[in-house]
């Protein structure tokens, strides 16, 4: 799979700012670095355990933003980084929220086709 980044303002009570995402469609949630998060003064909702690829398990704290980017904003949980979480993440919850999927070939994300049933 290619290397998708996407730059969006993320805002908690009127505080925002510009942050860079790498699109991780195998990410569950999206993640905010310490820094990010910090500054826009974002405090723990719950603790979450969250498991890698390589099986490891972590508990984290999750709390929530809203997320503006060229395609949508909308309101998206996401995971509090910590030292060490080098990228800010854009996970497929959030894409869900804002209509949107990872297409893996194009390297692009596009309209999510909406089931109503």
């Amino acid at each position: 799979m290619g290397i998708i980044f996407i730059d969006g303002i993320v805002s908690n009570k009127g505080i925002e700012r510009e942050a860079r995402f790498l699109v991780d469609g195998g990410a569950t949630y999206s993640l905010l670095k310490k820094e990010v998060w910090e500054y826009l003064g974002l405090e723990p909702m719950r603790k979450m355990e969250f498991i890698l690829a390589d099986g490891t398990k972590l508990n984290r704290e999750v709390s929530e933003c809203f997320m503006r980017f060229p395609f949508g904003s909308g309101h998206s949980p996401v995971i509090l980084g910590e030292e060490g979480d080098d990228e800010n993440l854009l996970g497929a919850v959030t894409l869900e929220i804002l209509g949107l999927v990872l297409d893996p070939f194009k390297r692009e994300l596009r309209p999510a086709r909406m089931l109503l049933i």
